[in-house]
């Protein structure tokens, strides 16, 4: 719970996400974990996924059994698309709602708000959000998109082969897509959050920054700014 200028109002509060999860279980999770809280005026939902009006197009994180299932299961792939998050929420708790890819999220309260501005999240998997001139672009799920050896960015750089293969090879990987990405995009700047953005081991570059995973939080409030969508 935050006011207008980014501060606590009330300690945070969290829970696991369960697997496997149904959108049906999200929100009686969320309806749950906020019950105990003193009343507020609006939500705003960071999800890892593809949103567009408050619904959900892609869900490739939520969409497995177990993280580590190589695949996806069928059923809850056909359970998340489609699913309005903003309206089973706004349903649910009776306020106001506003659902964003986490990675627009997060970069929202990062931004210079100047020039092609990339924003990595590095975590469960790979999240990218892309903004010009302070404003959201359509959010690109290149986190699924081929990156090197046969493999996508989430392959490559999810936590699972962070794990796996240890924090130097895996930092050299994020430098390495960092690179691949500027050659496609050529960003001004690069900020990289997430939980796991404090592993990494190496120097990013002169157009890299290491941001507080707490944005992600922040960039809530920015959702209802009409400057940046």
């Amino acid at each position: 719970m935050l006011d207008a200028d980014g501060n606590y109002l009330h300690d945070r509060v969290r829970v696991d996400t369960p697997h496997p999860c149904t959108p049906e279980m999200i929100v009686d999770e969320l309806v749950a974990l906020v019950k105990p809280l003193p009343d507020y005026d609006r939500i705003s939902v960071g999800f890892p996924g593809m949103i567009r009006g408050g619904r959900i197009l892609s869900a490739a994180n939520m969409a497995h059994a177990q993280l580590s299932d190589p695949e996806p299961d069928p059923e809850l792939v056909k359970a998340w698309h489609n699913f309005d998050l903003a309206g089973a929420l706004d349903a649910a708790l009776h306020k106001p709602v506003r659902v964003a890819n986490d990675a627009d999220m997060q970069g929202a309260a990062v931004i210079k708000g100047d020039g092609l501005e990339l924003v990595i999240t590095l975590g469960t998997g790979f999240g990218t959000a892309i903004f010009i001139n302070g404003h959201i672009a359509p959010h690109l799920e290149i986190a699924h998109s081929q990156f090197r050896k046969g493999e996508t960015y989430d392959e490559q750089l999810g936590d699972v082969t962070r794990q796996k293969i240890g924090k130097q090879r895996w930092s050299n990987r994020v430098l390495k897509a960092l690179a691949a990405l500027d050659t496609l995009m050529f960003y001004d700047h690069v900020f990289i959050g997430g939980g796991n953005s404090e592993r990494v081991t190496i120097d990013l570059g002169p157009k890299a920054k290491i941001v507080d995973n707490s944005a992600g939080i922040l960039g809530g409030i920015r959702l209802w700014d009409h400057n940046i969508v």
